[in-house]
C-alpha cells in the first residue's frame, strides 16, 4: 500500500517552546525543546521528546530527572540561540543565565521563564531519533504572568530556524 504524507501537515500541530534541563555529576545542561506536554492529570505526568545525540538526553537518561522552563514571548533570539544552537559539550550554557537548582538536582532556567517544573522519570520510550521521557511532576512554580512562547510565534515573529536535531526539523525549510 502506497501512502502519501505531506510533511507540511506536521507544522500545523501546536507546540510551545521550552528549555529542558538536567544535571549529571555536578554538570548542568539544557536545550530548547518544543515537544513537552502533560499526558495525565492524576497523578500529573509530563512527557518530553529529546534527540538521542544531545547531551541533555545523556543527562536525563542517567540522572532520571529533568527540569522544564516555559518561555515567554519576550524571550530574545540570543537566549534561544544559546540553548537551541549550541552544544553543552562546547559551552557551559547555565553559567550564562539566571538559574537555580531544583529538588531533583536539575537546573531550572529562570531567565525568560513564565514557569518552571521538575519531572522524575518513570519510563522511557524509543521514538527513533528521539527518546520520550515520561515522568511524574515533582515540583512546579509560576514565576510571572505573560504569554507562553509558541513554535509558530518563534517562526513567524522571531523568524527563527529549526536545528537539525529537533523533532520538527525539515531540511526543505
Amino acid at each position: 500500500m502506497s501512502v502519501t504524507v505531506d510533511s507540511r501537515v506536521l507544522w500545523q500541530l501546536s507546540y510551545g517552546m521550552y528549555v529542558v534541563s538536567s544535571s549529571l555529576g555536578g554538570k548542568l545542561n539544557g536545550q530548547i525543546a518544543n515537544s513537552v506536554f502533560q499526558v495525565a492529570a492524576e497523578p500529573p505526568r509530563i512527557i518530553v521528546s529529546i534527540n538521542k545525540e544531545n547531551l541533555t538526553h545523556e543527562y536525563i537518561s542517567k540522572s532520571g530527572s529533568y527540569g522544564v522552563s516555559i518561555l515567554d514571548t519576550t524571550t530574545p533570539f540570543t537566549f534561544i540561540g544559546l540553548f537551541g544552537f549550541k552544544s553543552g559539550r562546547d559551552v557551559d550554557k547555565c553559567s550564562q543565565v539566571n538559574h537555580k537548582i531544583g529538588v531533583t538536582g536539575s537546573p531550572l532556567i529562570l531567565e525568560n521563564a513564565l514557569s518552571i517544573m521538575e519531572v522524575t522519570v518513570l519510563k522511557t520510550m524509543d521514538a527513533g531519533s528521539h527518546t520520550l521521557f515520561l515522568g511524574d511532576l515533582t515540583a512546579a512554580e509560576v514565576l510571572k504572568e505573560g504569554t507562553p512562547l509558541t513554535y509558530k510565534y518563534y517562526h513567524e515573529v522571531i523568524k527563527g530556524k529549526t536545528p537539525k536535531n529537533a523533532a520538527t526539523f525539515r531540511p526543505d525549510v
